[in-house]
Formats: C-alpha cells, sequence, structure tokens
C-alpha cells in the first residue's frame, strides 16, 4: 500500500515558519501507525522550503525548521517505526540533492531520502512513476541535477519574492504577505494590488476613490446613451439629460455639469489613448522584427500546469508497463482517466487562495483563503489496481477584512477539481 503526499513546504524565514497544519499532519502520521509494516508514506517532493530559509546556511536549515516544527518530527519519528518513510527532493527543497549530510539527518527521524529525480514503485504488477514535477517545468527545472550552483530561475523568484516577503511582512497592517507562497505567480500583481487596496491604502484615499468610480461608471453609461442617442434610439441621453435632475434643482444641475465635464476628459483620454498604443504596437514589432524582444506568440505567460499531460502520456509510450504517473509540484490536485492510464497531481497541504470579482466589477478582486488537505493511496484490491482519494476537512481562520467580506457577498470561490474516492484501473 502507497500513500502520497506532496508540497507541505516546512520552513522559510520569519512567519514562513508557521504551520497552519500542524495538528492535521500529525493526526494524519499517527493514523498510518496502525497500516501494515510493508505500508509506505511517500512524501512527493517540496516538504521542506529550505530556498525560503536566508538567515541560516548549509544544512543547518534543516535544523532550523525541526526546530520551529518538532512535533511533526517527533510524530515522523514514531510512525516511521511502523511504516516505511521515503522523502523525494522538489525544486523548494533542491538543497537535499545536493548535501549528502542532509541523508543522515533525515533518517534520525526515520525519514529515508532517495535524491532520483523520478523512482517506481508496483503494486498487483502495475508500475507507478512518480516525480515531484519540477523539470518539466522550465522555470523551475535544475539543468544539472544535483549541482548546488546549477540553479534555474525559480530559484531566484523564490529567494527575491517569497524569502523577501517574510521579513517585510511585519510592516504591513497585518501579516498578510506571507502567504505569497499560497498565490498563484500569475496572479501575483492582481494579488498585490488586491491587499494594497483593502489592507494598507490609506483610508481617506479609499474613500475617495469609491466616489471616483463610481462617476467613472455613470460616465460611460453617459457615453452609452448619447450614441444611442445619435443612432436615433433615443430622443435625449437618457443618462445626462434624466428627469430626476430636475427634481433635485441646483443639486441636478450640478451633477450634470461634473457629468459632461466627465464626458469630456475621459473623451479626450480616449482619443489620445488610441494612437498612443497603435504607436507603442508597433514599436513593439519593430523590437521584436530585430530580435530585440522575443517575439509574443513564443513567450506565453508562465502556466505551471501545461505539459504535464504530455509528459506522462510520453513515459506510458516509453514504459508500457507503467499505469500512473504521480507529480506534484503546481498544487493543484487532480486525477485524470487518460484510456486506463491514469494522471494523478498530489495537490499541496499549504493554504491556496482563489480569486472572487467583486460584486463592484471596478474595484481589486478579493483572494479567499482555503484548505485542500489530501492525499492518495494507491493498493491492490480484487485482482484490480485501487487508487484512492481522501481529504482532512480544514476550515480556514477568517483573514478577509469587513470591506472584502461585504464586496463579496453571495459569491464563492471558484469550484475545485472533483476527484472520485475510488478509482480503479
Amino acid at each position: 500500500m502507497l500513500y502520497l503526499i506532496s508540497d507541505l513546504h516546512f520552513g522559510g524565514d520569519g512567519s514562513l515558519q508557521i504551520c497552519d497544519y500542524t495538528d492535521e499532519i500529525v493526526g494524519f502520521l499517527q493514523k498510518l501507525e496502525n497500516e501494515p509494516p510493508e505500508t509506505e508514506l511517500l512524501l512527493v517532493g517540496d516538504t521542506f522550503g529550505l530556498w525560503e530559509l536566508t538567515t541560516v546556511t548549509g544544512t543547518e536549515k534543516l535544523d532550523e525548521i525541526i526546530r520551529y516544527h518538532k512535533k511533526i518530527f517527533d510524530q515522523f519519528k514514531r510512525t516511521g517505526e511502523h511504516i516505511k518513510i521515503t522523502i523525494m527532493v522538489g525544486n523548494h527543497d533542491y538543497d537535499l540533492a545536493c548535501e549528502p549530510a542532509y541523508f543522515d539527518k533525515l533518517l534520525a527521524y526515520n525519514i529515508k531520502l532517495d535524491t532520483a529525480v523520478s523512482l517506481t514503485r508496483t503494486i498487483n504488477g502495475r508500475t507507478i512513476w512518480i516525480e515531484h514535477g519540477q523539470q518539466v517545468d522550465e522555470y523551475n527545472a535544475s539543468p544539472a541535477y544535483g549541482d548546488p550552483f546549477a540553479l534555474p530561475i525559480g530559484f531566484h523568484i523564490t529567494q527575491q519574492a517569497v524569502a523577501g516577503a517574510s521579513k517585510y511582512s511585519v510592516f504591513g497592517t497585518s501579516d498578510w504577505l506571507k502567504d505569497v507562497r499560497s498565490v498563484d505567480i500569475r496572479q501575483l500583481p492582481d494579488w498585490l494590488i488586491s491587499n494594497y487596496f483593502y489592507r494598507e491604502m490609506n483610508f481617506l484615499i479609499r474613500l475617495l476613490l469609491l466616489p471616483f468610480l463610481v462617476l467613472l461608471t455613470v460616465t460611460l453609461l453617459a457615453f452609452v446613451g448619447q450614441a444611442l442617442k445619435f443612432a436615433g434610439v433615443f430622443d435625449v441621453n437618457i443618462i445626462l439629460n434624466n428627469f430626476l435632475f430636475n427634481y433635485l434643482g441646483v443639486i441636478g444641475d450640478a451633477i450634470q455639469i461634473v457629468l459632461g465635464i466627465s464626458m469630456i476628459f475621459w473623451f479626450f483620454i480616449f482619443v489620445v489613448g488610441i494612437p498612443v498604443f497603435l504607436i507603442f504596437r508597433d514599436v513593439r514589432r519593430v523590437l521584436e522584427r530585430m530580435q530585440i524582444l522575443p517575439r509574443t506568440e513564443e513567450t506565453p505567460i508562465y502556466a505551471p500546469t501545461e505539459g504535464y499531460d504530455e509528459h506522462a502520456m510520453s513515459i506510458f509510450e516509453q514504459h508500457k508497463d507503467v499505469s500512473v504517473y504521480v507529480y506534484g509540484h503546481t498544487h493543484a490536485a487532480s486525477l485524470t482517466n487518460i484510456n486506463g492510464k491514469l494522471i494523478i497531481n498530489t495537490g499541496t497541504w499549504l493554504k491556496m487562495l482563489r480569486r472572487i470579482p467583486v460584486i463592484l466589477g471596478h474595484l481589486p478582486a478579493v483572494y479567499y483563503p482555503m484548505f485542500r488537505l489530501n492525499y492518495f493511496i494507491i493498493k491492490a484490491e480484487n485482482e484490480k489496481l485501487c487508487v484512492e482519494y481522501q481529504v482532512i476537512p480544514k476550515k480556514p481562520v477568517s483573514e478577509l477584512t469587513l470591506l472584502q467580506r461585504i464586496f463579496v457577498i453571495g459569491r464563492q470561490p471558484e469550484i475545485l477539481d472533483h476527484i472520485p474516492p475510488k478509482t480503479y484501473i
């Protein structure tokens, strides 16, 4: 029987050392003490946030993580007396592949370190191929695996963005910056803008900004009304010349004047914006043609989930005995059945932040916290291979501000991919 979990991400400077699910992981490990001795728990990479630890160096990074998470490591040691525990290397704990001393440090807690990029296990005559998945991601693939100096682009992103965030999170109005690891990197700028608006922006500025956004919305409606008037659909601009203004007297006249000035202002912005946009686009094309900038179609937005299905299919093609391909890295738990072959993503135990557009469309989105503490079990059952999926329920502590809660009333985060409790092949 094989248990699979990944992307626990223990470790990091400052607030990153805080583990949100200590009780849940300890309870999970305690449960495994009752499994048969031939059971194996396989940690599919990124168990530790060694890259995020900049306050210490060398193998002392692991000592620092153990010090902060002693309750978890003590339970690893107890569970490892009953079953086998194996840990793979991920991109965030790439140091494990570079320094042999880590093997003995982990073995002291009954965790066996295997530094191979890919592992295989055989159950009921079926081969399971297991990788962390970083080698499929060009931003995090090590060009010379095992070389401590062969660091991918992702290392520098982690050092600057993630590790740096832990140092500066204490200066915020709240400790929100520590959740940088929970955000899809493609949404990082949007997440920063959202937290600036809802948490860091001066209250008076926010009060002034909201009426401005309302004015912009009404101005756009006035433009539409004017267009309908010119098209002959209406006799008057129903926004600019609304009969309600007649009942407001001087205030109504003032509103009409403000709307008129706003329309003129935004009209000139629009008129100037068109040629500026065309010039900008033409300049970019020239720079691309001269190879000063890479061609747009050759540089798509970073999408860490791309390429894994294709990679799995190539493994299935090259190794006919492989029935299951397992990976982590992208933090998106899933199970896909392709012609009797399974592709499994083991997800993450980190907090996840899901983007929710607000009810007032002009304002920044809200990032809703949630957990999916999940694990997969692969075992033999009735001459078949059974993949069991289980989730440990956990509700996050409410971290949304009052304004955020108001702006997402009636809205929920997108539904996570459904994974059946049991799948047979």
